[in-house]
């Protein structure tokens, strides 16, 4: 089983890699802008897991620059999701705005919070 696991992950990050999105072009000072907005997120993911390569493929699309951080290989992002966040579930996307932090679970909800993003700059 663990061997599926790792093919399939591998086949995931494979046709990935294949078919990236192209990334939106806007002018310079709404990029910065966006930019700006996005400096306060913080992606928790697994390199392979399949939801999270569809938000991540959703940030590309977008042209954002959000942090991301494996909760897999990295033992600290890993506790920071589980004291933090409240469980070890990724995606996961850390929102912090105004001292306040807010953590987003579900990669459909988390896509949806992005266009929003996006489309209020």
């Amino acid at each position: 089983m663990k061997f599926v696991r790792w093919f399939l992950g591998r086949v995931i990050l494979l046709l990935d890699f294949i078919f990236t999105p192209r990334s939106k072009k806007r002018p310079a000072d709404e990029q910065q802008k966006l930019d700006a907005q996005t400096a306060q997120l913080k992606l928790y993911q697994f390199k392979a897991c399949p939801f999270c390569v569809k938000v991540r493929r959703a940030i590309k699309r977008e042209g954002l620059k959000i942090e991301t951080r494996d909760a897999k290989n990295n033992a600290q992002f890993r506790q920071e999701l589980a004291e933090q966040g409240g469980k070890i579930k990724v995606p996961c996307l850390r929102i912090e705005q105004d001292n306040n932090v807010q953590w987003l679970y579900e990669s459909s909800d988390i896509v949806s919070y992005l266009e929003k993003l996006e489309k209020a700059a």
